[in-house]
């Protein structure tokens, strides 16, 4: 399965309303552990993903507010862990959060509250009315609260909120040293945790998906599939420089990890590390026993970087290799720049 990219600002966030060239090689190598469910996670999440960011223009947080915005949501992440660890907080304590959401109309909370319920295994109150606007309340699922995963279940609520004009406006969790509690972290419970992950990912719980991928990695740091799945969770939250350095060490530990190779340098090629891209798709295509979907990947991702360099030569030789290689979208892009 195929999955567009998001070409992405100079901040590391999506350009609304682009097409994306450059594509995700996303199927994970299945293992005896991840059986074939993997072959339907991630085009779920990229279908769940896409149609919230753009199926309505925005009038209570525009785009433009989004970006603007992100940054202080990751301080203000921040701020909040750093509040509940002066309150005692252990690093993995299992948490719940209370939230709140705002928005100028009540019918954005009503559809939010219902993906919420949906897609997470939170629980989400009537919409009330506050003042001038509107808010909606809720609780999470218990969480291992740390200073990451507290920034992602952040980044995730403020991109759901967007997706539905709305946006996240508090939140918080209690903090009590004497009753904590936390995740078993025993070897037995590596590919229980990973399978989690793989569940809530094709629910649409992204955060949830990185917290269990994050287990599965504390307690087996050589697991190249969960550094690869939760890299892909993290540049859809647009954390893209986090999302490479997780790739980088899927790739480190199995040198021949293809899909790895791929989304890497689809993401080298969206930041304008055109060399390093290259170089990745390069790495595949010396591989032996490439699948001819590999294959088709590989070339179409290389025709598109080098059309970014402008070598418009190399850009249509390789999407014509694509081609040759049973890369039927490749069409387009040869008949629209190489005639």
């Amino acid at each position: 399965m195929l999955a567009a990219t998001i070409l992405r600002t100079k901040d590391g966030l999506p350009l609304q309303g682009v097409a994306a060239i450059q594509m995700l090689w996303a199927i994970l190598k299945p293992t005896p552990r991840m059986r074939n469910d993997i072959f339907t996670l991630l085009l779920l999440l990229t279908t769940l993903t896409a149609c919230g960011q753009n199926k309505m223009e925005n009038k209570y947080i525009t785009w433009d507010n989004f970006v603007k915005g992100f940054g202080k949501e990751m301080v203000s992440a921040e701020d909040v862990f750093n509040s509940m660890v002066k309150n005692g907080l252990k690093d993995n304590t299992l948490t719940k959060m209370d939230f709140t959401f705002v928005s100028d109309q009540k019918e954005n909370l009503l559809k939010l509250g219902e993906f919420i319920k949906t897609h997470y295994p939170y629980t989400v109150q009537e919409v009330k009315k506050f003042e001038n606007l509107w808010e909606i309340n809720g609780e999470t699922n218990e969480f291992p609260m740390s200073a990451d995963n507290l920034l992602y279940w952040a980044l995730d609520m403020y991109k759901r909120g967007y997706e539905f004009d709305a946006t996240i406006d508090a939140y918080g969790g209690l903090a009590d040293s004497k009753t904590a509690k936390f995740p078993i972290m025993d070897t037995t419970k590596a590919d229980i945790y990973f399978d989690k992950g793989v569940e809530c990912y094709n629910k649409g719980d992204l955060s949830g998906a990185i917290f269990n991928w994050t287990l599965t990695i504390e307690i087996d740091p050589k697991d190249p599939n969960a550094y690869y799945s939760r890299a892909i969770v993290k540049n859809e939250l647009y954390t893209w420089k986090s999302a490479l350095k997780d790739y980088d060490k899927a790739i480190e530990i199995a040198p021949k990890f293809v899909s790895a190779l791929i989304n890497r340098g689809g993401l080298k090629d969206e930041n304008e590390d055109y060399q390093g891209a290259i170089a990745d798709y390069e790495t595949v295509l010396k591989l032996d026993k490439l699948e001819p979907e590999e294959k088709q990947q590989a070339y179409f991702n290389l025709g598109n970087t080098y059309f970014n360099l402008k070598d418009k030569n190399k850009a249509c030789e390789n999407w014509g290799k694509a081609l040759d290689n049973g890369a039927e979208y490749a069409k387009e892009r040869i008949n629209e720049h190489c005639k």
